[in-house]
């Protein structure tokens, strides 16, 4: 098993607290109305979508802060071009990770995802000097990025490992490097968006057992479990064991609160599960085989009008005698 070869569940995460807000399940109708949200936003005088996003207002530097964090601090929130933090980085080679890695995290939340792919991973490999170390801590921890962890499924995360590499997956997913992306998130700390993201990839690359032995146990806690729920069901489905992958699918139906898209998604898979073991409705009833087959009814009808023709032709026959 490679990608981490890890051979438990990959999904539970021991931390009192995390970076990760709660999930949203993106369709067209929800992505319409944040677009529209955004720019009534803007129009009110609001932070706009082009620059980097934060949680609350943005922290002031401070008056001792040294020329150089003022300069890195006004392109990271003032500016929308991640070009500007790459020049910094070349001028100031102590701050250089830092400056990659935000200039790929602004180009990401642009969906500029080779570009940010790029960024991030030369910023992941530059070591930071002390003092871009302490200003990531004492400025960074509002900054948060909105990352895809799996088809429709977007997690906010705040500044942190997970934020950064998360990023990082997705992008190189959209470039279509799914080992890669897996790579890059395998190594992160057990939680339900990191697993999310990797069984996504493994998925796609068709590595079915490890999404079940990863998901082993889970229950529907909220709708990233579901999501994971609903792979752990495919891949059991693609390995055969469709049984299995029906207990799957009644945990994600169990939470009545799992999004109307995912509860949707499942009743589709059970559809499909049905339709595999050769069941023609979803009623148990009707599941019974060797049922006796109806008459046709266009036989029964052919053959009253032919006893009616004749029965017709015999009275007038006896009528003209």
């Amino acid at each position: 098993m490679t990608a981490g070869d890890s051979a438990t569940p990959i999904y539970r995460d021991a931390r009192d607290l995390t970076p990760f807000g709660p999930a949203h399940v993106r369709t067209p109708v929800r992505e319409l109305a944040d677009g529209v949200g955004g720019l009534i936003l803007g129009a009110l005088g609001g932070r706009s979508a082009a620059l980097i996003a934060v949680q609350g207002p943005v922290p002031r530097p401070k008056r001792a802060a040294s020329r150089t964090a003022r300069a890195v601090h006004e392109a990271i929130f003032s500016a929308t071009d991640p070009q500007r933090l790459v020049t910094l980085a070349r001028a100031y080679p102590g701050w250089a990770g830092l400056c990659y890695v935000m200039a790929g995290l602004l180009a990401y939340q642009q969906g500029r995802y080779p570009y940010a792919a790029g960024l991030l991973q030369r910023g992941l490999a530059t070591r930071n000097d002390d003092e871009a170390n302490q200003y990531a801590y004492a400025y960074l921890s509002r900054v948060v990025t909105k990352v895809e962890v799996a088809d429709r499924i977007h997690v906010p995360v705040l500044f942190s490992q997970e934020s950064v590499v998360l990023a990082l997956s997705h992008a190189l997913r959209e470039t279509g490097q799914l080992e890669a992306a897996l790579h890059a998130v395998s190594g992160l700390p057990p939680s339900l968006p990191s697993a999310l993201a990797r069984c996504a990839l493994a998925f796609e690359l068709g590595w079915d057992k490890e999404v079940v032995i990863w998901t082993e146990g889970l229950l529907n806690s909220d709708d990233l479990a579901a999501a994971l729920l609903i792979l752990r069901a495919r891949s059991l489905r693609r390995l055969g064991a469709r049984a299995q992958a029906d207990v799957a699918l009644r945990e994600v139906l169990r939470r009545r609160k799992t999004d109307p898209v995912l509860r949707s998604d499942a009743l589709t898979d059970r559809a499909l599960l049905l339709l595999d073991n050769g069941r023609k409705s979803l009623n148990p009833r009707d599941w019974l085989r060797n049922r006796p087959e109806p008459a046709e009814p266009f036989e029964i009808i052919r053959k009253d009008v032919h006893e009616r023709r004749l029965w017709e032709q015999d009275w007038k026959r006896l009528d003209g005698q």
